[in-house]
This record gives C-alpha cells, sequence and structure tokens, in this order.
C-alpha cells in the first residue's frame, strides 16, 4: 500500500555488512533487508547460495576463517553502517578449531568495524553460552558476546534458544532418522529448549534495526514452548509421518561411534561429537517470549511451523 511505502522511505537506509546470509536466519533475514530499501554486502564463500539475490547484493568473498586477512576486512567493511554477524559453526573446520571460528574470528570482525567507524555491531551469540559450559562452542560464543558487550561501539546482542526452519540440518537429521524403527539421541535426551522459527528471529532483528535507539541493547529469543531434546525429535518423526519413539544412546558410544565415523570420512560426517555434545546444553531464557514480543513478534510454536512444510 502506498501508506506502507511511505513509511518504509522514511526510515534510515543502512549499508549492512551481513555475514552467514545463506543459513537459517540469513537466508529469512535478507530479503527483508532488501524490501526495507537497505544497501547489503555479503561476506560469504559461495555466492551461487544466494540464488537470484546475489545481484541484489554487494559482494565480499570470505568467511570466517579468512577473518584474519586485514585487507579483506578493510574491504568488507568500507562504507558499512552497521554489521550484522550471524555466521558460526558448530564443528571445528581443520586446520581452524570452533574457538578461533566463533570467539577469534568474531573479534578481528568487531575490531575492523571500530576502525572502520561502523555505528552498531549486531552478533549472535546463544542462550546458556558462558566461560564455564561443558561444550568448546559455548564458551567460544561466550568470549565474543565479551568482547561485542565491551566495544566501543553501539552494539546489539540477540542470544537464541535453538533454532529450527524446515530444511535445518538438524531437522534434516532427525527426520532421516525416523526412517529408523526408533530415533536414536545421545544420552537421556532432557536437556531443555525453547526452539524459536528462523523467520521470527530474522523479523525480530529487521524490527531492531529499525527500532532501536543508541547504546547497547540485549534480547534472549525464545519460543512459546519448552521441550526437551527427546520430545523435539519425537515430534519431528510424528510431523514427517513416521512417529517413533525414540532411543537414547549412551554418551560413551556416541562419542566412539561418531569419532570412528569422522575418522573415516573426515569433514563429510553426518555429525561429530561437538555437535553432539551441543544436545546436552540446555538453553531455556527466564524472560520467555518477552524479548521477541517487545520487538513486535509473536513468535509460533515449532510443530505448527513444521506442519506446513
Amino acid at each position: 500500500p502506498p501508506l506502507c511505502r511511505a513509511a518504509r522511505a522514511r526510515r534510515l537506509r543502512l549499508v549492512i555488512l551481513l555475514t552467514g546470509a545463506t543459513g537459517s536466519i540469513g537466508a529469512r533475514l535478507l530479503p527483508r533487508l532488501l524490501e526495507e530499501g537497505h544497501q547489503v554486502r555479503c561476506l560469504l564463500r559461495e555466492p551461487r547460495k544466494l540464488g537470484d539475490h546475489r545481484v541484489d547484493v554487494q559482494i565480499t568473498m570470505g568467511d570466517l576463517r579468512e577473518l584474519r586477512d586485514p585487507y579483506m576486512l578493510r574491504q568488507a567493511m568500507r562504507g558499512v553502517d552497521t554489521v550484522v554477524h550471524l555466521a558460526a559453526t558448530v564443528r571445528d573446520q581443520p586446520p581452524y578449531r570452533v574457538e578461533e571460528l566463533n570467539g577469534l574470528a568474531t573479534i578481528r570482525l568487531l575490531e575492523a568495524a571500530e576502525r572502520a567507524g561502523v555505528k552498531r555491531f549486531v552478533f549472535f551469540s546463544a542462550l546458556n553460552a558462558s566461560a564455564v559450559q561443558r561444550t568448546r562452542f559455548f564458551r567460544a560464543k561466550w568470549v565474543a558476546e565479551q568482547a561485542v558487550a565491551k566495544a566501543k561501539l553501539d552494539s546489539t546482542i540477540f542470544r537464541p534458544s535453538i533454532v529450527f526452519d524446515h530444511s535445518d540440518p538438524w531437522i534434516t537429521l532427525l527426520r532421516r532418522f525416523s526412517f529408523l524403527p526408533a530415533i536414536p539421541i545421545s544420552g537421556n535426551g532432557k536437556s531443555r529448549y525453547q526452539p524459536v522459527w528462523a523467520d521470527d528471529v530474522a523479523r525480530a532483528v529487521e524490527n531492531s534495526l529499525n527500532g532501536d535507539g543508541p547504546g547497547d541493547h540485549l534480547y534472549e529469543l525464545a519460543g512459546p514452548e519448552t521441550m526437551t531434546y527427546a520430545e523435539m525429535a519425537e515430534l519431528v518423526g510424528l510431523l514427517a509421518g513416521r512417529p517413533r519413539p525414540v532411543i537414547r544412546v549412551p554418551l560413551q558410544l556416541v562419542h566412539l561411534g561418531l569419532t570412528a565415523i569422522h575418522r573415516l570420512v573426515g569433514e563429510n560426517a553426518f555429525a561429530t561429537w561437538q555437535e553432539a555434545e551441543l544436545m546436552r546444553v540446555s538453553m531455556v531464557s527466564r524472560r520467555g517470549t518477552t524479548d521477541l514480543e517487545s520487538l513486535g513478534v509473536e513468535p509460533r510454536a515449532m510443530a505448527a511451523v513444521l506442519a506446513e512444510a
């Protein structure tokens, strides 16, 4: 409608550096940023994954492994107002470790943003990230979050619970497991989550970019339901048309099995022990859906979203 177009025209047009543009959240966020009229530069390795949007954006070739390159960082930051840093990895990418790819790479990107005069740095951490977590992923996210919080520029930090979408790797893996007589899960399956849809997260980021004033902002993003790992696995099987019970695999066997698979096929392994460990850490916010609702998002339940696939 003309009124909506006029309202968008009055909004501040940003020059945004977006990492993770082809991930679950990024793929939902990018079209929204373009619709808002923002100029988007994507830092990524494979532009073809952008599909039709590759002609709508500027592209800087690179990824988390190359954020040590000062020339590439200068090119990426040229003229940028806002950095939206979504890119992350849940496994090592030899010779690079999770700590460098999620922690140190974020710090390098942040320092480059400060040098370039960027106004706002938007960072995705994770609920329950801390210095004493059992998994390296969460510890690396905590290190990066602390750096962003202490930076001299304005910052927005998002701490999501587990994010899902129809074609997520972990949702796809659970669907494949549902062809078995029972869905195998690592450990006791009692870790608790508030699964939040990637599209709801993307809308929250869009609204924060339009609405956040100067200063630092922190949001915890949680869906409307609290579910265990086992309950999520059963739900995916049910919605795939193959209701299955879960079978709990002792952690020692999971470790031995995934380690052996990784030695055989390397980085092509369908899962790693690092990823299995992530499902031992609960990601629950005491705020519930409050922060999402404050950003104008009424989050949808996992069952309702996946039923539409």
